[in-house]
């Protein structure tokens, strides 16, 4: 069987095929489902690594200048495939002003995307749009701690007790 219809040649892709066989009137069908999940490049995860670092310092000292005793973390930078938008994910310490900080912080994206595009002005030509999020996976990994020591009940006889993490 030949695939002439995929040019893998600049970026890798993975490619998953599942085979069906589909009866149909005494007839043997084969039914191919694929699905291109593309992976990231090595400049999508540069580029991010270099978002993540850069925005740790700006992010810092903003907080340092307003804010004592706020820790800001940046935990992930998900960066487009045309580099052109950066989603990046907040952890922030203590939890209970997360919210506000976040707020704070998507009120000032202009400023942070300009001190950023001066920082990484040898490295990048444009400067992506950034959207803020809040990582909450730390809160996640709390309550399955807390739920293995016994604190919050039985997770096993109560599944209720363990929140999903959202997807953003």
């Amino acid at each position: 069987m030949k695939l002439n219809f995929l040019n893998v040649s600049k970026y890798e892709i993975n490619i998953n095929f599942i085979l069906k066989k589909i009866k149909n009137k005494n007839k043997n069908y084969i039914h191919l489902n694929y699905y291109l999940c593309t992976m990231e490049t090595n400049r999508q995860k540069k580029i991010a690594g270099v978002l993540q670092k850069d925005l740790a310092d700006v992010l810092q000292n903003a907080a340092q200048d307003g804010m004592k005793g706020v820790i800001i973390s940046v935990t992930k930078v998900q960066v487009t495939s045309d580099l052109s938008q950066a989603k990046v994910f907040l952890s922030v310490f203590p939890q209970l002003k997360r919210e506000l900080i976040l707020k704070g912080v998507q009120e000032n994206t202009a400023t942070i995307r300009y001190e950023m595009a001066k920082r990484t002005r040898n490295q990048l030509r444009r400067m992506p749009e950034l959207t803020f999020y809040i990582d909450d996976s730390l809160d996640y990994i709390e309550d399955i701690d807390n739920a293995l020591r016994g604190k919050k009940g039985n997770p096993i006889k109560n599944p209720d007790l363990l929140k999903k993490p959202s997807k953003s």
